[in-house]
């Protein structure tokens, strides 16, 4: 509690007047296991999308690198939500820098996708109404930064609806997992072997590190 306090993680968990089901889907959020190269920290949440939400950063590291990172973000209405088509809502920013042979692959934007939906399937959760863009872009450099080599970035935007289990909770916590399996897909770590994970305890987030990027 202490360390919460410090840190200011204390306020940016619900309060008493939010809803029983999302303060039990924050929870399991902050109850899952992922792999200890990705470090989790929550932030605040965005106050427009949705009545209730809860959000997290990750960075994926290999020693003082960091290979990618991305947001992920709970939404809450009781009410439901049309577009929706349930009461809760997940939604996500990954981006990572690509390896150039990669970078000019004309299929790299629908394996990134499919990147996304394997994790989840993998992970043996249903959802619905998923959207989404995969976004490539290049930075070339000139003048004073003309040293600095070309370099290719991807982004994936991406929304889904996770179903709602036992008492309208969804998954949260393998839902969770199957995002940071994509972040460590999108930088390039091999697959997970038995065992190789960590409990979150947020936050976990580093202090200033260098950047790749």
């Amino acid at each position: 509690m202490d360390e919460a306090k410090e840190t200011g993680e204390s306020s940016l968990l619900p309060d008493g007047t939010a809803p029983p089901v999302f303060r039990a889907a924050v929870e399991g959020l902050r109850s899952a296991r992922v792999r200890p190269q990705v470090e989790i920290e929550a932030v605040p949440a965005p106050k427009r999308l949705a009545p209730f939400a809860y959000a997290l950063e990750a960075t994926v590291v290999d020693g003082e690198q960091d290979l990618a990172d991305g947001r992920l973000v709970l939404l809450h209405d009781p009410d439901g939500h049309d577009a929706w088509r349930g009461a809760f809502r997940l939604v996500t920013l990954v981006r990572a820098e690509l390896e150039p042979e990669m970078a000019v692959d004309p299929l790299m934007p629908d394996v990134c996708w499919s990147w996304l939906t394997g994790a989840l399937q993998a992970r043996g959760l249903t959802y619905g109404e998923p959207s989404g863009t995969v976004t490539r872009a290049g930075s070339h450099y000139f003048g004073g930064l003309s040293a600095r080599p070309a370099v290719s970035h991807i982004e994936i935007r991406a929304s889904w609806t996770p179903r709602e289990g036992l008492g309208g909770v969804p998954e949260t916590a393998a839902h969770l997992a199957a995002w940071c399996d994509l972040l460590a897909q999108v930088a390039g770590l091999p697959p997970a072997g038995p065992g190789d994970a960590s409990v979150v305890t947020l936050p976990q987030r580093r202090g200033p590190q260098s950047q790749s990027r």
